[in-house]
């Protein structure tokens, strides 16, 4: 059994073929969470859970893209772009609240975070989009507390400074005793470490599993295994074979395989381990 900690079933990449996904992965013994990023894929992540008795499960957040204005971004699969919008939406704190009371399926707030990918791209400056993307992070954060949901962390840097936002990512986070998971992490061993010592948990994806990518193995390795999860991003970042192609919740073993062998160990430890590690977190 494995569980993937972090993936977007709930988005239009699966309009015609979410259930047959989600099946796939269940036939596969592999349980997931559909993450929200803004209230509508939010509402779809419970629309979905909700369907099936165990295996399948939601969180509901605002992705911190979605809060400077419309961009478009574009994603490649098999050979065919896909343009997609990010609607700008501002936070709401009683909406959030009662979307997530809403089902015991439920088990996160999140995606929000940090995002400072589009600097100098947007109508607002960096510092704008600094105070406007913290600000709902705090608003989370106090919903998290007063509903005692964990939460999945963004994090993403600007292209010419990559790991600053992690810094600024732990100074919101460094006194607030929430419990969550950093997903996809992209940042430096330090970081990492200093992540884990909040108490929080690290997500890989398939990123581990690219040829490029030996600094980033170095760093699942280094970290405690109780402190790891596996995820896929789905559809994003599929991981070898399948890059390139649209990624999907049942690839995850391949996240955990590439684990396996970077710690040398058996695969069985490593999805012991992390679905372990997933079931605390999100109290499955």
């Amino acid at each position: 059994m494995l569980i993937d900690s972090h993936c977007h079933v709930n988005f239009n990449a699966y309009r015609d073929d979410a259930d047959a996904t989600i099946q796939r992965s269940l036939d596969k013994e592999i349980w997931l969470i559909n993450v929200g990023s803004q209230l509508s894929t939010s509402q779809r992540s419970i629309t979905l859970a909700q369907k099936y008795p165990e295996g399948v499960y939601a969180a509901v957040g605002l992705h911190p893209i979605h809060l400077a204005q419309d961009i478009t971004e574009s994603a490649k699969f098999d050979g065919q772009e896909y343009a997609f919008t990010t609607r700008r939406e501002t936070f709401e704190y009683d909406r959030y609240k009662q979307l997530a009371q809403s089902s015991s399926k439920v088990v996160a707030l999140g995606e929000v975070g940090l995002d400072y990918y589009y600097f100098g791209e947007v109508s607002l400056t960096p510092e704008e989009m600094r105070k406007v993307q913290q600000e709902t992070l705090d608003g989370f954060l106090a919903l998290a507390k007063e509903l005692q949901l964990p939460v999945i962390f963004h994090c993403r840097g600007a292209k010419d400074n990559p790991h600053q936002a992690y810094d600024d990512l732990y100074d919101c986070l460094a006194e607030s005793g929430v419990r969550g998971v950093v997903h996809c992490f992209g940042g430096s061993l330090e970081q990492a470490k200093k992540f884990v010592d909040l108490g929080l948990y690290v997500g890989f994806t398939g990123i581990i599993t690219f040829k490029n990518a030996e600094e980033l193995r170095a760093i699942a390795v280094a970290l405690p295994l109780d402190r790891i999860l596996v995820e896929t991003d789905a559809p994003f970042l599929a991981p070898d074979p399948y890059r390139g192609k649209r990624n999907e919740p049942a690839y995850v073993e391949y996240v955990a395989k590439t684990l396996a062998e970077a710690r040398g160990v058996d695969f069985e430890h490593i999805a012991e381990a992390t679905v372990h590690n997933t079931r605390q977190l999100f109290s499955l």
